[in-house]
C-alpha cells in the first residue's frame, strides 16, 4: 500500500513523498511552478543518505526546470522526481511500476522524463501505470532519448562562449574537459570530437571514460585530478554543485559550459567569484535545455525537428552576455532576472 505525504516548502506549489513497502519505492516529486504549463522534469535515482538530502536535491532540480523551460520559451512548468535507492541493485520492474502509480496520482500536474540512472527502458515500465511519461522510444511514438539534444544545445552555447571569450567560433585545437561521459557527456564529447576539439574526459565509471578514449581519442584524467589539468573549457556533465568553495580556486579555464544542472553550489557567491577570475560562466539552465526542448517539440507539439528551437538557446545566451556586460553583473544574475520576468508574467 502506498503512503503518500505532502511536504510543505515555501516557493513550491507541491512536494509529495511516497513509500510503497512491497516494491521498496521511496520517492519524492517536487512541482515548483506551473504558471506556464504542466510541470515537466526527469526522474533521478540516487542512493541519498537520508530523505532531507533527497528533498533538497529535488527542490533544486525542480526550480531549475521552471527556469529552463521559461528561458527556452516553452509552455511548461518545472518539476522533478527522485527515487531514493541504488540503481544498480534496487531498481526493479515492480519499483518502476510503483513509481508510475505514484506519478499517476498527481493527475497530470507532473510529466516525467528520464534523468540520472533512469533509462528509456525504465520509462517504458513506468508508462505501464501512467500516461504522464515523456521521452518514450520512437518505436512507441515518443521522442526518444533526450540526451543527444541536450548535448546539441550545450554545443550551441559553447560556440557562443567561444566567440564571447576567445573571439572565435571554431573548436579546432580548443581543449575541452568533459566531467562525466554518460548519456549527455558522451554525446557532447562526440560532437566536440567532430568539431576537432581536443578532449579531456573524467568519469567515476572507468568503462565510460575508456569508451571516450577509445572512440573519441580523448585523454583520461582521474576525477580527483581533473581540475589540475590544463583546458580552455570546463564542461560539467554529471552531478551538480561542482563549482564550490573547495574547487573554485582550482579553476583556471576560460569558460564553464556544460550539461549538468545546478553547477554552482552557491549561485550568487560563486558567480561573482568566477567573474573576478575572468571565467565566463554560461548559466546551465539556458544552454542545457535541449532535452526538454526535444520533448516539448516532438511529444507535445508533435513536430519533427527541434533544432530551430535549440538554435534559439544560443540567441538567449547572447542576450544574457550582452546585458551582463552592460550592467556589470554576472551572466547568471541576468539570466535569473530575465527568466523570472517570464515566469511572473506567465508568457
Amino acid at each position: 500500500m502506498m503512503k503518500i505525504k505532502t511536504i510543505k516548502e515555501p516557493g513550491f506549489e507541491e512536494i509529495v513523498s511516497c513509500e510503497e513497502s512491497a516494491s521498496g519505492l521511496k520517492a519524492i516529486v517536487a512541482i515548483h511552478n506551473t504558471r506556464l504549463g504542466p510541470a515537466l522534469g526527469g526522474i533521478r535515482m540516487y542512493p541519498y543518505a537520508n530523505q532531507e538530502l533527497a528533498i533538497q536535491d529535488v527542490m533544486r532540480l525542480a526550480n531549475a526546470m521552471s527556469y529552463k523551460s521559461a528561458a527556452a520559451r516553452l509552455k511548461l512548468g518545472g518539476g522533478k522526481a527522485v527515487i531514493i535507492g541504488n540503481p544498480t541493485c534496487d531498481k526493479t520492474p515492480e519499483l518502476l511500476k510503483s513509481m508510475g502509480k505514484f506519478i499517476h496520482c498527481l493527475k497530470g500536474r507532473y510529466y516525467s522524463a528520464k534523468d540520472a540512472d533512469i533509462t528509456t527502458e525504465d520509462l517504458v515500465e513506468i508508462a505501464k501505470e501512467t500516461e504522464y511519461v515523456t521521452g518514450l522510444p520512437e518505436s512507441m511514438g515518443g521522442s526518444g532519448d533526450p540526451s543527444p539534444w541536450t548535448a546539441q544545445s550545450v554545443l550551441e552555447g559553447m560556440r557562443v562562449c567561444l566567440n564571447e571569450r576567445m573571439n572565435r567560433s571554431d573548436f579546432d585545437g580548443v581543449t575541452v574537459a568533459v566531467q562525466g561521459v554518460g548519456h549527455v557527456g558522451f554525446a557532447l564529447a562526440k560532437l566536440l570530437h567532430e568539431e576537432k576539439a581536443r578532449l579531456i574526459v573524467s568519469d567515476v565509471n572507468p568503462k565510460a571514460a575508456d569508451r571516450a578514449a577509445r572512440e573519441l581519442n580523448a585523454e583520461i584524467v582521474a576525477p580527483n585530478l581533473l581540475l589540475d589539468a590544463e583546458f580552455d573549457i570546463f564542461a560539467p556533465c554529471a552531478m551538480g554543485a561542482v563549482v564550490n568553495d573547495q574547487t573554485i580556486d582550482m579553476l583556471a579555464c576560460k569558460v564553464i559550459a556544460g550539461g549538468a544542472n545546478n553547477q554552482l553550489a552557491d549561485e550568487a557567491k560563486h558567480a561573482l567569484q568566477l567573474a573576478d577570475k575572468n571565467i565566463l560562466y554560461a548559466p546551465d539552465y539556458v544552454i542545457n535545455a535541449g532535452g526538454v526542448i526535444n520533448i516539448y517539440v516532438r511529444d507535445i507539439l508533435k513536430e519533427k525537428n527541434p533544432m530551430p528551437w535549440i538554435k534559439k538557446t544560443g540567441d538567449c545566451l547572447r542576450t544574457v552576455f550582452e546585458r551582463s556586460k552592460q550592467e556589470g553583473v554576472p551572466p547568471s544574475q541576468v539570466a535569473d532576472e530575465l527568466t523570472g520576468q517570464i515566469l511572473a508574467g506567465g508568457v
